[in-house]
């Protein structure tokens, strides 16, 4: 007789599904709480001890490791020494195996769980079942996901059988279900000891969805997740209207709400191409709109804008008289939702702002390897450590401009300049050569608006010359903060005291490659 293993801890659809093999002469084989679950449908099953002779015992530990099983998952039926042993040793071939594992990601995402809760939620028996029987895909049937049930009951219907090409392909999601099972244990034990450098990175990501394209039409491109829920994240929000995000959307949408969680205040953020070209930050969230928008009237089309509290009705209208990609807010009110919605392809998203924090590590996928750092979220980097340079000392009104302007700089692509006063950027220059070139980009813009007047420098990296404070000077420049710890700060000091600047130096650097 053929027969079926059953052991699941996701009952879904299981009864049905176990009724259908039976339904085929398939004699069903079953643990525990599957068998209890069966038993109760009315479905016959013969426990695994009566296939064993071996009593379960170790609070479940140990049950189905045992030659009877494996023996029974592993036999080769094409080869006659396996075909003897079989015989020799009163093994009855298992055909189908449905096995899904202990809940180690739900254990482990609980807020309170503790040590020994995780490591007596570590399968061993199931992933044993699911890699001998997958092995063995030649014979036997491999399911780990209830949403293969329909598919292979459906062949069962039709031929009587699996065809082999079924069989191969739920052998290879069960070793990248056992893959990704084990990765999520080592990162938590990984976590528990404190290893910072282990000597095998094993990540694992779950599909959230297919994309249309990649970064350009012909490239093709997937959105995966942790699988630990990233509370504040792209992949964590909501999308309330609108196309489907894109490769760059996403990108793009990350880079923003990374920038919109440095300020307590509300604050709206415009992202184009992986950098701000607007930030404004106010009393209410309309007046910064206003300042985010005015910081860049032309670059902000097309762009990405984040707001860190919710919208209302009359900056929603503000926004709706502009071509965007995505609107991203904690909320919107009633009226809001309804103005941004008459925009058919309008993103608009939702996260929960409560959980801004930074997190601990980013990974960079390079040819061949992948780059690994702490993200960018330095707690000695505050204006208390900051050191004048200069002999003039800063104003009130300039050293709040610099704060805000170091908060925006460090998320800007390198070579990064930005121009600020203490409530909106005025003009950004980004990923250039060299740093003059951002000093005159920023500059330039700053000075089309006719904002730069009052404005402040923010430097993401020291000055290796001191012709882009004098650049800077000789265009009205009065105050300049930057990371200092070149060997020739004082070539820019003596160049910033020539011209009357106040020079403030950080000793922290804000590369953004």
């Amino acid at each position: 007789m053929t027969r079926a293993l059953i052991s699941v801890s996701d009952k879904t659809g299981i009864v049905k599904f176990a009724k259908e093999l039976v339904a085929k002469g398939i004699e069903i084989i079953s643990t525990g709480g599957t068998k209890k679950v069966l038993a109760a449908a009315g479905v016959p099953t013969i426990s695994v001890e009566d296939v064993t002779g071996f009593p379960e015992m170790m609070d479940g530990r140990v049950k189905t490791l045992h030659p009877l099983i494996h023996g029974a998952l592993l036999g080769r039926r094409d080869v006659p020494e396996h075909i003897f042993a079989m015989n020799e040793h009163a093994i009855v071939p298992i055909d189908f195996v449905v096995v899904n594992l202990y809940p180690f990601k739900e254990t482990i995402s609980k807020k309170d769980v503790t040590l020994t809760e995780a490591i007596e939620n570590i399968d061993i028996g199931g992933p044993s079942m699911l890699r001998s029987a997958a092995k063995n895909y030649a014979s036997v049937t491999v399911i780990t996901d209830p949403a293969d049930y329909p598919s292979v009951s459906s062949e069962l219907e039709e031929s009587g059988a699996t065809t082999f090409e079924t069989r191969q392909a739920l052998a290879a999601k069960v070793f990248r279900h056992t893959a990704s099972y084990d990765a999520l244990i080592a990162q938590y034990l990984t976590d528990i000891v404190g290893e910072t450098e282990p000597e095998k990175l094993t990540l694992t990501y779950d599909l959230k969805q297919p994309l249309r394209y990649g970064e350009n039409a012909h490239q093709t491109a997937l959105f995966y997740q942790e699988p630990l829920v990233v509370p504040f994240s792209i992949p964590n929000a909501s999308q309330l209207h609108g196309k489907d995000l894109s490769y760059n959307n996403i990108k793009d949408a990350d880079a923003a709400i990374r920038i919109a969680r440095e300020f307590d205040e509300p604050a709206v953020v415009a992202v184009k191409h992986m950098n701000p070209c607007g930030v404004g930050i106010a009393d209410t969230i309309t007046e910064a709109f206003d300042r985010c928008y005015a910081a860049d009237p032309v670059s902000i089309f097309g762009g990405i804008v984040v707001a860190n509290r919710p919208l209302d009705e009359t900056t929603a209208e503000k926004l709706t008289s502009l071509f965007l990609e995505i609107v991203l807010a904690p909320s919107y009110s009633k009226e809001a939702l309804a103005i941004l919605t008459k925009k058919k392809n309008l993103r608009i998203m939702t996260l929960d702002f409560s959980t801004a924090k930074a997190g601990k590590k980013e990974f960079v996928s390079v040819l061949g390897g992948m780059l690994e750092q702490t993200q960018d979220s330095c707690i000695q980097d505050i204006p208390a450590n900051w050191e004048v340079m200069t002999d003039r000392q800063p104003t009130e009104d300039e050293m709040k401009a610099m704060e805000f302007a170091w908060k925006v700089v460090k998320h800007v692509k390198s070579n990064a300049i930005v121009l600020a006063t203490s409530k909106q950027t005025v003009g950004i220059g980004a990923g250039q050569m060299n740093r003059v070139g951002s000093v005159k980009i920023a500059i330039n813009q700053a000075k089309e608006s006719r904002a730069i007047e009052g404005a402040v420098l923010a430097s993401d990296a020291f000055f290796p010359m001191n012709d882009s404070v004098e650049y800077a000077a000789q265009q009205g420049i009065k105050a300049i903060i930057q990371p200092g710890g070149s060997i020739k700060d004082q070539d820019s000091i003596n160049m910033a005291n020539k011209y009357g600047i106040t020079m403030l130096k950080t000793t922290i650097r804000h590369f953004r490659h």
